[in-house]
């Protein structure tokens, strides 16, 4: 049998634990697996685009389990009353191909975005990092908050949306939460005076939402918008302020903000930094840059992260999704007789 998360138990989980908690103890199992990056097979994702969006496969294997997610990127859907991102995923074992474990991913990719987020920002961003700016503030925005003071203990946000109406929803969920938010009435506003600046944003252009102007010294910058070609959010001048870092060079080259410049342009993969072979931030007035595709090895460790928490609980089900015949040999022996009548 295989264990299965849902919706109806995924929304339980997060409902019990909180999601500050959960993206908080996720970021164990993150920089575990980050610390053994060279033991995985790792490959780019297998993107089909169409005039709509882009469909994707993600998948990802160490010696003893196997993983994949399915992820959608539509950015007008919203428009349609559909989601822009919708996923699910699955660990299998390696050593007999069976899937053993299959969740809803629309929530936990949330969740795991954001704390890959505020993985990476602990060991980027200033020490004294207390405010964020969040240029972007649909679904993900309130995950990354959450994310971020859980993690850094950042506790201000500067929030920026074209859409005001997502701006008001994110100040509605957050502002009970305790957060200080200040409304702004540009990505330039809200940029000024931040510590760290986070872009999130749908649409799949070459944009510049963020400005080599509002670039400060010191700031830490988390650009997550980016994840296809052709969709960027900053000004290629920023990539030139400090050091660029990346999940997996050959996946962000594609789709990342280093797309718009030269092939050779030098970037630092994170799981470096961890592992010590790298340094990552250097200096209090260095500008650093986190340029986040997303990467397999994430869902990996949500998966994982997930499997763990529920297990022997009532949000872990098994279904019946692998044929299982007596005679592993004879699968038409489970469909060739007739079925006994009542």
């Amino acid at each position: 049998m295989t264990g299965f998360v849902g919706v109806d138990a995924m929304v339980r989980w997060v409902a019990t634990h909180g999601a500050e908690r959960l993206m908080t103890d996720m970021v164990a199992y993150l920089e575990a697996d980050y610390r053994r990056w060279p033991s995985f097979d790792k490959v780019e994702r297998m993107a089909s685009h169409t005039p709509f969006g882009v469909i994707e496969l993600m998948p990802i294997s160490d010696p003893d389990t196997y993983a994949f997610k399915y992820v959608n990127g539509h950015p007008f859907n919203p428009g349609r009353g559909y989601q822009t991102v919708t996923a699910f995923g699955v660990l299998a074992d390696v050593h007999n191909g069976y899937p053993v474990f299959l969740s809803e991913m629309t929530l936990l990719t949330a969740l795991r975005t954001a704390a890959t987020s505020a993985m990476v920002a602990r060991r980027l961003a200033r020490a004294d990092a207390s405010t964020m700016a969040m240029i972007g503030a649909g679904s993900q925005a309130e995950f990354q908050a959450l994310a971020f003071r859980g993690i850094l203990g950042v506790d201000r946000l500067r929030v920026y949306d074209v859409d005001p109406a997502a701006t008001a929803k994110l100040v509605r969920n957050l502002a009970p939460l305790g957060f200080d938010i200040v409304v702004c009435d540009s990505a330039s506003d809200a940029a000024r005076g931040a510590d760290i600046v986070t872009t999130c944003t749908a649409d799949k252009a070459a944009a510049t939402v963020l400005s080599d102007a509002d670039v400060a010294s010191g700031m830490h910058i988390n650009a997550i918008g980016g994840d296809c070609p052709g969709k960027t959010e900053l000004d290629p001048a920023i990539l030139s302020r400090g050091p660029v870092f990346v999940e997996y060079t050959p996946q962000t080259r594609i789709e990342g903000e280093i797309q718009r410049v030269a092939a050779d342009f030098p970037v630092t993969e994170f799981w470096e930094v961890l592992s010590g072979r790298r340094p990552g931030r250097t200096a209090d007035d260095q500008v650093t840059i986190f340029d986040s595709v997303g990467f397999a090895i994430e869902d990996f460790s949500a998966l994982r992260f997930l499997r763990d928490s529920v297990a022997g609980t009532e949000l872990a089900l098994e279904i019946d999704l692998v044929a299982a015949p007596d005679d592993p040999k004879d699968l038409f022996g489970l469909v060739g007789s007739p079925v006994p009548a009542l």
